[in-house]
């Protein structure tokens, strides 16, 4: 048994009828959601002319290996309509595997921990509600104190409490 950290985004359409959607099919395909943050509202990052975004980080516990649930994850992303035409454009749902266990993995396909998760403030405040104290396998810092030292000055508001 795996335990994954997920961020789910999106800024297009319902934003908050995508998120619950991606949760139920996440659920359906990957495993247990054991605990999730509140969502939360930023702009966008990297291409700031586009909507704001809705984030929320999932705690889950998958028999998957890690390809395995990228793969699956991919394919929820796909069902849900997302289209890979900009990097960093708009889209309806974004899933990204932030960390797998204290897993470090770096394949043409899938990096963990995720490359820029100590330089967003909209994964590492999310991600700080539900594992503050969890060690970061590679900078060997806690979440939290990987979010008291991010320079990342986007605004993120939380805009409800665990949905």
């Amino acid at each position: 048994m795996n335990t994954a950290y997920l961020l789910i985004g999106g800024n297009l359409g319902d934003r908050f009828f995508y998120l619950s959607e991606a949760k139920k099919q996440i659920e359906i395909k990957c495993g247990n959601i054991v605990a999730q943050s509140s969502i939360y509202e930023t702009a966008a990052w990297g291409i700031t002319e586009q909507p704001n975004f809705l984030n929320q980080v999932l705690v889950l516990e998958t028999m998957y290996a890690p390809e395995e649930l990228l793969q699956q994850l991919l394919s929820i992303e796909e069902k849900m309509g997302r289209v890979r035409n900009i990097k960093l454009g708009p889209r309806t749902i974004d899933i990204d595997i932030l960390l797998i266990d204290d897993q470090i993995i770096h394949t043409n396909t899938l990096s963990v921990p995720h490359p820029a998760l100590t330089q967003r403030k909209f994964a590492l405040i999310p991600l700080d509600e539900v594992a503050g104290d969890l060690i970061h396998p590679v900078e060997k810092k806690s979440i939290h104190q990987l979010l008291l030292n991010c320079t990342d000055v986007l605004d993120v508001q939380k805009k409800s409490a665990n949905a």
